[in-house]
């Protein structure tokens, strides 16, 4: 586990070894939320990156007989 400094902008350094794990860029954007007392930071991907990554997933749902 890396630790790291907030400066006194509030400002902090994604380790590298963290940016490149996860594929985190310049520029990128980020979004930060608080949860269960910590602070998670979730890199947001464009949408044309999200394309296909559910290809395969089964998509059949149970239905009612009347819902045919």
């Amino acid at each position: 586990m890396t630790e790291v400094t907030v400066s006194p902008k509030f400002q902090i350094v994604i380790p590298k070894e963290t940016r490149d794990s996860m594929g985190i860029v310049a520029g990128q954007k980020v979004q930060m939320m608080s949860y269960q007392g910590r602070i998670e930071v979730i890199p947001l991907k464009p949408m044309k990156a999200m394309r296909g990554f559910l290809k395969g997933i089964d998509t059949t749902v149970p239905r009612d007989d009347d819902r045919a």
